[in-house]
């Protein structure tokens, strides 16, 4: 494409005025189109140039004039110059836009975010579950704050938007906000999904995530032992209410449950499986994905202790279930007083059932990534890592299998 500018400036005869002064005017060619446009300056005819588009002398007028001329001239290139790098049409149009002042609005980020964040709103219970909402506002509010530290602005332009912005994020929420590397990166990643609709949406041409490693490191996830379980489910409690909390955790290391899942929990999602026994047929509120959990002596044991408990009777609930801040704050309580000494909390019932109570007990991890309701398989490899004694066993099983052949 020709991106080439033409400028002359002419005396427009044709316009000349009663004392027989003619107006200057500033001639643009731009693809072989012609945008005049006045200067709102006026000389007399025997005074100017035309060869060299400017008035003649060195008089305090001619010089004032001429210096006008020559501003409006490099106003000229650096309006054509900024349509190219801008990647803007470079035609007529676009330049007398430039130059009237007339662009385009700016694509803020905050707007963008918050537009996103509308639209889950208008599919929560559709598409995305409530906590997902939660999530993204949460991450709406941090990206506020970023912007307020790093610019002290209200918001910003998307196009702005660079690889440096993404590392300061990434050090602010380390250093700022104080979040360990996993929770920086998962704030990232919701940020991402808005970064990605400005690029979709053609308002940022270049990813600022481009060679940014979004890479979580490892974690070693808590659960309780065999012995740690046997000895919460044997403690007898001063009080009804450590007694409540104890069944509904345990409840959950027997079938896997979350905490907003066991919460939610329906008498009729008890139903008859394909085995003639109890089974939990239910969708996982995290991912919408089902599971369905066959249940174990233990939870029918707790299941049937609050068939009467008039919480449950009210709320067609399963297990009365008291707020997730309580619960835990109760856990710790009831860890300190079967000695264990590990930080509980209600989602270590989830990671003891992957552990405890079905990977370290033979049963296949497609199976139990299915109760868990886990969308892949790799969700569920990590509770396998963790698992020595399972490895333990499983060389132990290896040795004497190699005894038994070198016997042979």
């Amino acid at each position: 494409m020709n991106t080439k500018i033409s400028i002359l400036f002419y005396g427009r005869k044709a316009k000349t005025t009663k004392d027989n002064l003619v107006p200057i005017y500033l001639r643009v060619t731009l693809q072989g189109q012609r945008l005049e446009l006045s200067t709102h300056r006026y000389v007399s005819p025997a005074r100017w140039s035309a060869e060299a588009g400017k008035v003649k002398g060195s008089s305090a007028e001619a010089r004032s004039v001429n210096a006008y001329l020559d501003t409006l001239r490099a106003k000229a290139y650096g309006h054509h110059r900024e349509l190219i790098e801008e990647g803007m049409p470079v035609n007529v149009e676009t330049f007398k836009e430039k130059w009237i002042g007339v662009e385009e609005k700016p694509v803020l980020l905050l707007e963008v975010f918050q537009m996103h964040n509308d639209q889950v709103g208008e599919l929560v219970g559709k598409d995305y579950a409530p906590l997902t909402l939660t999530r993204y506002k949460t991450s709406l509010q941090h990206t506020r704050d970023f912007i307020q530290w790093k610019y002290s602005a209200e918001d910003i332009d998307v196009k702005k938007l660079s690889y440096r912005f993404i590392t300061d994020y990434e050090f602010w929420f380390k250093s700022v906000r104080n979040c360990n590397h996993n929770t920086a990166m998962k704030y990232l990643a919701n940020f991402k999904k808005v970064i990605h609709l400005c690029l979709k949406n053609g308002w940022l041409e270049r990813d600022p995530f481009l060679g940014f490693k979004m890479n979580k490191k490892e974690v070693v996830r808590e659960y309780l032992t065999e012995a740690e379980l046997q000895r919460m489910a044997a403690k007898e409690f001063a009080t009804d209410r450590l007694d409540q909390v104890r069944d509904v955790f345990l409840f959950s290391c027997y079938t896997g449950l979350a905490y907003v899942d066991v919460q939610k929990l329906r008498r009729s999602e008890i139903r008859e499986g394909m085995d003639g026994e109890r089974w939990i047929f239910t969708r996982r509120q995290k991912t919408e994905t089902p599971s369905r959990i066959p249940l174990l002596p233990v939870a029918l044991d707790i299941l049937d202790r609050y068939q009467d408990h008039p919480q449950c009777l009210y709320q067609d609930r399963v297990l009365p279930v008291l707020s997730n801040q309580k619960m835990n704050a109760y856990l710790k309580e009831i860890a300190d007083l079967c000695e264990i000494h590990k930080t509980l909390t209600f989602h270590i019932a989830r990671h003891t059932f992957a552990t405890t109570v079905t990977l370290s007990n033979g049963v296949p991890i497609e199976t139990v990534s299915r109760m868990l309701g886990h969308r892949n398989l790799r969700t569920t490899q990590h509770y396998a890592k963790i698992l020595d004694q399972k490895v333990s066993d499983d060389m132990q099983q290896l040795r004497e299998r190699l005894t038994i052949k070198k016997e042979k």
